[in-house]
């Protein structure tokens, strides 16, 4: 089998950085869900991190939370105001509302002058993400968003290989994956009520692959986009095997595609689903002018892949193809909050700047306003 040019290069030694437990840095959650499950037991493991402070609208739930993850001597409130309000020696939060309220709680805690690990989405709209960074460039604060598949080597590889010019100058690029069944309901239904969602398919699990894409290419400046969105199961009481009746409360979508024109000559035809009568919406590719990369198809791009990326050559009249071995699988939640906590004790920048994913958001937005209108629309970001 031929050898990927410079894919040497593509190796990298990983150092083990020693904590530094003298000052503890003071965490608050705001929203105690399911997805802050997930923050807490990461927390709970870093010795320099201290838990100070817990909130959620409804009354009780954030004490439960704390009694069931056996956290000790933190304070509760009945919303982010109230935290932010009573916590004057907080240094960061993880933002684990719905989406609904992204942009509100980010807002407050950058004008409260404390850092924010915002969950993904950034946001439902474009105008509220632009608000959210107009109050992040006043506070001087960190924000950086959740995408933890940032932290893989697998997902890094991605534009390693793009970087090292081994694909030619990108062109083309394919989304795929998504749930054949997986609409969010198991916690209820605010993952898929508009006034708590906001966004369906196309933000959740559709921001995931934008970012792996649009990342790997450098993040250009979308320019306009093509967008549809149904909600052809979500709105079906035959889909819910428990609850018919949140057919009658899905205000979102279970599936978006659209055909994006970015800034450098490149087409991003996109897909992504939450249910559909189909396993998966294909692969994910990057075509470019020397080779091909296929990225095999998950359900939603949150976290690892399972099988090799291939990268497609020919070599004169003969084509060729290159697997990269896949690296093993790491604990991304971990690594992506401690790289939050680091930033803040070191006065570093964030790992997923909202200067990214803007243009993510940007898509979404599009996506959304071109499918209510049927036509293509121009994508405008205001100077910020």
């Amino acid at each position: 089998m031929a050898k990927i040019a410079g894919l040497d290069a593509f190796k990298e030694n990983q150092e083990v950085k020693e904590v530094d437990t003298s000052k503890k840095v003071k965490i608050g959650i705001i929203g105690t869900g399911w997805i802050a499950e997930s923050h807490i037991n990461v927390y709970k493991q870093m010795e320099d991190v201290e838990i100070v402070a817990l909130a959620d609208l409804i009354p009780g739930k954030a004490e439960k939370f704390a009694k069931k993850f056996e956290i000790d001597g933190c304070r509760f409130y009945e919303s982010d105001e109230a935290l932010l309000a009573g916590e004057k020696e907080l240094d960061g939060v993880s933002i684990c509302t719905y989406n609904g309220t992204h942009a509100s709680c980010t807002i407050n805690a950058l004008n409260a002058g404390v850092n924010v690990m915002l969950e993904k989405p950034f946001t439902v709209t474009l105008d509220e993400a632009v608000k959210v960074m107009k109050a992040e460039k006043k506070s001087g604060k960190i924000l950086t968003i959740g995408f933890q598949p940032r932290m893989s080597e697998n997902m890094k590889m991605i534009k390693k290989i793009v970087d090292s010019g081994e694909l030619g100058d990108i062109y083309y690029m394919q989304a795929g994956g998504g749930r054949r069944r997986g609409i969010p309901t198991p916690f209820g239904t605010t993952f898929i009520e508009k006034e708590t969602g906001g966004i369906g398919a196309v933000g959740d699990i559709g921001s995931y692959s934008l970012d792996m894409l649009l990342g790997a290419v450098g993040y250009p400046k979308p320019l306009t986009v093509s967008g549809y969105t149904s909600a052809f199961h979500g709105t079906n009481p035959g889909y819910y095997t428990k609850h018919p009746e949140y057919a009658e409360k899905f205000g979102v979508d279970d599936f978006a595609a659209a055909f994006v024109r970015l800034e450098g000559g490149i087409i991003l035809d996109f897909r992504i689903s939450w249910a559909m009568h189909m396993d998966t919406c294909g692969d994910a590719l990057i075509l470019g002018t020397k080779g091909g990369l296929r990225i095999p198809s998950t359900e939603c791009w949150n976290g690892e892949f399972d099988k090799p990326l291939t990268i497609y050559k020919s070599l004169g009249d003969q084509t060729v193809e290159y697997q990269v071995p896949l690296k093993p699988k790491d604990q991304l939640f971990t690594k992506k909050l401690r790289a939050f906590v680091d930033s803040i004790k070191e006065g570093g920048e964030a790992t997923v700047p909202s200067s990214e994913i803007i243009y993510n958001q940007a898509i979404i937005d599009g996506i959304v306003k071109s499918a209510e209108l049927g036509r293509e629309i121009e994508i405008e970001i205001p100077e910020i």
